[in-house]
């Protein structure tokens, strides 16, 4: 890689079994210490301390209660954080990857979306390096470099954007829920686990099944303790070419039957890009508007065909000449959805939260999220290249 010394937390040159199995890597691995559920060691701990992430950690792994340390110093939907910011649902697999979150010092962790049965993963490889042609590295979402192809290949290098072609694949709930719930009780004070979940589409189903899918994986999630949830919109719509999220009266039916189950529960919405602005507000008054929704998070990837130097096809297998991109390509459109989303809360006269993300790499892209108007904001890729940004965002806000 040309990204020097540095080991993403996601090994992207190992299968995503063996990353669910084996991993994290690097940093994360070495603040864990191995299997995060029996705790971390002294000696991990003191390093961890020393560099600025897991301050709250006891020897034994779990967290330190004291009023010495204060009270965290914003909110995440109600819930105490001491930083809003956090690594978003796609690279924290498991119980391990959010607790080397946590002790990062990333004050939000969501974990990896979970449906109500297994899923299986793409074939590998599912992260690519994404060459766009513009100088500055930017795509821009509907473009014609989008159709006609963007160069994919091993070298990742920055600025870093990548390719996310997972497929949205789940354990079964009897293995999710226990690490789920375990995960949750890895947070320290002013820490949050957010699980994210969404409906899975099988053959055969009706639409009324599908509604239900989702208020039945919502379920088992909140049988796990959760505080905060996420629903996933931005994924493909099981059985349909397009988002769920571009159907905006389905996303409300689906809303209401998962907030009938869940009840007071905050409930956040993943969007993808929405480029009309009729649509963005239409999404909102028919979730937000109907107090169905209290939140959202955007922006997911930017759809794109990726091409290899010969122009080929660059991720393998049937249905794969498109992926997600992910990464600082997407940065200018996950600002102008927080910018949007900003100005309809205060024209509407709504309160709902904003979770900004898309190519948060360096600690300014931070501040210029929460500026844009974002509650919140998260890091995935550069997070993964990255996983001292928590912390060095905490020594400059």
């Amino acid at each position: 890689m040309s990204e020097g010394t540095t080991i993403p937390f996601y090994d992207v040159d190992r299968t995503y079994e063996d990353n669910y199995r084996f991993g994290p890597f690097g940093a994360f691995a070495e603040v864990l210490g191995g299997d995060a559920k029996t705790g971390v060691s002294d000696d991990q701990v003191k390093r961890a301390v020393e560099s600025g992430a897991g301050a709250n950690v006891s020897a034994a792994g779990a967290c330190e209660d004291g009023e010495d340390q204060g009270t965290p110093a914003e909110s995440f939907f109600g819930v105490p954080v001491d930083l809003p910011f956090g690594i978003p649902a796609g690279p924290l697999l498991n119980e391990r990857y959010t607790t080397g979150a946590f002790r990062m010092g990333f004050d939000l962790a969501v974990y990896k979306t979970v449906r109500s049965r297994a899923w299986g993963c793409n074939p590998f490889p599912n992260v690519l390096a994404v060459h766009p042609t513009a100088s500055d590295g930017i795509l821009s979402p509907g473009s014609a470099e989008c159709d006609e192809g963007v160069l994919a290949d091993h070298e990742f290098e920055t600025p870093i954007s990548i390719s996310n072609s997972f497929g949205v694949p789940s354990q079964d709930p009897d293995v999710w829920q226990p690490d789920m719930q375990r995960a949750m009780e890895r947070a320290c004070r002013g820490q949050l686990l957010v699980p994210s979940f969404q409906g899975s589409r099988v053959d055969g189903m009706t639409a009324e099944q599908y509604v239900a899918d989702h208020a039945v994986t919502a379920r088992l999630v909140l049988e796990t303790g959760a505080k905060v949830m996420e629903m996933n919109t931005s994924c493909p719509n099981e059985g349909h070419n397009r988002l769920l999220c571009h159907a905006p009266d389905q996303v409300s039916t689906i809303c209401e039957a998962v907030k009938n189950t869940i009840g007071d529960v905050p409930l956040i919405v993943k969007l993808a890009y929405l480029p009309s602005d009729d649509d963005l507000e239409y999404m909102v008054r028919v979730t937000a508007g109907r107090g169905l929704v209290q939140g959202f998070a955007t922006i997911n990837t930017i759809s794109a065909k990726l091409v290899d130097a010969n122009g080929n096809q660059a991720l393998p297998g049937a249905g794969r000449d498109r992926s997600g991109v992910c990464g600082a390509a997407i940065k200018p459109s996950g600002l102008d959805m927080v910018r949007r989303l900003a100005g309809l809360r205060e024209r509407l006269g709504l309160d709902f939260g904003i979770v900004g993300v898309g190519g948060v790499t360096e600690p300014a892209d931070y501040f210029e999220y929460r500026a844009a108007g974002a509650d919140a904001v998260m890091s995935a890729t550069g997070a993964m290249w990255n996983p001292d940004l928590a912390q060095r965002i905490k020594q400059v806000r």
